[in-house]
């Protein structure tokens, strides 16, 4: 499990991740990904502020335990755009990391703005994500699914096929398969718990 005391950053930002993990009931992955990418905006912040050498490896070693709340309170939105660009740039993060550091990013604002009183007014309200291109699904053909069932093999031969037809059959998560519990399974109904801590129903065919 993730430990949110030990982590190396402001108080502030332990008590956002303590309210997301325990108020708002998210996963300590998700609360660990939350740590990062403020981290990382603050050694970006601190290194801008202190005109310090901008480059990955430099950031890194920037210490921000010590980052005083007047700068969280300083940052404004070219701040974001300033680090959304750091990090396409210099990091090549793609699309989807920088969406889900846009979303760190307004979550925490948002807390600072909405659940204490740090700030008047979020300067991320209106901090977009960046756009992401949709693909279309890949997916097995019926063939290629009874090939690969009918090469199950080995002493868990049994338990391997049945969660390759739990996986082909209900399209659940690979989170929500491991987590499966054998109770919350009702004559063809399965409860799963999925993506957030929200549960939800599916039904199991003849298969």
């Amino acid at each position: 499990t993730f430990d949110v005391s030990s982590c190396e950053c402001p108080q502030i930002v332990k008590d956002f991740l303590f309210y997301m993990m325990t108020i708002k009931g998210r996963s300590p992955r998700t609360v660990q990904a939350y740590y990062t990418d403020l981290r990382f905006f603050l050694r970006y912040l601190k290194a801008s502020r202190n005109h310090l050498p901008m480059d990955s490896e430099n950031l890194e070693d920037i210490l921000v335990s010590d980052v005083p709340i007047s700068m969280i309170q300083s940052v404004t939105i070219s701040d974001a755009y300033g680090f959304l660009n750091f990090v396409q740039t210099v990091n090549d993060n793609h699309a989807n990391t920088r969406a889900r550091k846009v979303s760190s990013l307004r979550a925490f604002y948002h807390y600072l703005t909405s659940k204490t009183n740090v700030l008047e007014v979020d300067p991320f309200k209106d901090l977009e994500t960046p756009s992401l291109r949709k693909s279309v699904p890949k997916y097995l053909t019926l063939e290629e699914s009874k090939q690969l069932l009918s090469v199950v093999d080995g002493p868990y031969r049994e338990r391997d096929y049945c969660i390759l037809t739990l996986l082909l059959n209900c399209g659940m998560r690979l989170s929500e398969l491991v987590g499966i519990r054998l109770e919350r399974i009702r004559d063809n109904t399965l409860v799963l718990l999925g993506k957030g801590n929200k549960e939800r129903l599916i039904y199991l065919n003849e298969a």
